[in-house]
């Protein structure tokens, strides 16, 4: 490949809007990989601190001390911060006089409704934006690519020759706004597509927990 033709001289020789639309999918690419990788390590930790906190719970520990153990420690998220949520509001309604045991275990498990949506927006987060990059970033590209391929042949009208090399500069720097599209959406939709399913799969397991906390609890109101 010539100096003229690489990469680095074509995307500096390339028109205004051309350039604006590389620098948008270079943008969103950066900001997609960071995504990723955060999105990725948290949605990890949260499958292991759900395996642990299940283990803890049923090896047959206390519950009261369960709970005391993650107030301590401050564990407000997960599957600690839903056990916290419903026990904490079973505990407080349970121990008030007059109370009856159909109204503690609604109020349990309405408790328990509010940390789940908490649960379902954070294992979820920044999911939307990779949606859209996966979705709009080669549409960019390819308006990217029809605006440098437009440029290029309306250049051949000052050219008493059309050759090829005449035109092969523009549309090779139109071309890498297609490429770029592409680079910007293929881990796009990849990571989604996996966490969106991990999310899912963390979050029913979430679920299960709390009709299954729910259970022991109602088994508990009505031995009293």
């Amino acid at each position: 490949m010539t100096e003229q033709l690489s990469l680095w001289s074509l995307i500096f020789n390339a028109s205004f809007l051309v350039q604006f639309v590389m620098l948008i999918l270079f943008l969103a690419s950066v900001v997609s990989w960071v995504m990723i990788i955060q999105r990725g390590l948290y949605l990890r930790e949260a499958e292991y601190n759900s395996r642990q906190f299940e283990n803890d719970f049923w090896s047959g520990i206390d519950l009261n001390k369960l709970y005391e153990d993650i107030r301590i420690s401050d564990a407000g998220e997960g599957l600690p911060g839903v056990f916290r949520a419903g026990f904490r509001e079973f505990s407080k309604l349970s121990q008030q006089a007059g109370v009856e045991p159909e109204a503690v275990m609604e109020g349990t498990e309405r408790s328990m409704r509010v940390a789940l949506a908490r649960e379902e927006e954070a294992l979820n987060q920044n999911l939307p934006f990779l949606a859209s990059v996966a979705s709009v970033s080669p549409y960019i590209g390819l308006f990217g690519t029809v605006w440098g391929i437009m440029n290029s042949f309306r250049g051949l009208a000052n050219v008493q020759q059309a050759t090829l090399a005449v035109v092969a500069p523009g549309i090779s720097e139109a071309l890498i706004a297609t490429a770029m599209g592409l680079f910007a959406a293929i881990p796009a939709v990849l990571a989604y597509n996996r966490y969106s399913s991990a999310a899912e799969t963390i979050y029913n397991s979430y679920e299960t927990f709390a009709e299954e906390l729910s259970t022991i609890l109602h088994r508990r109101i009505h031995s009293k």
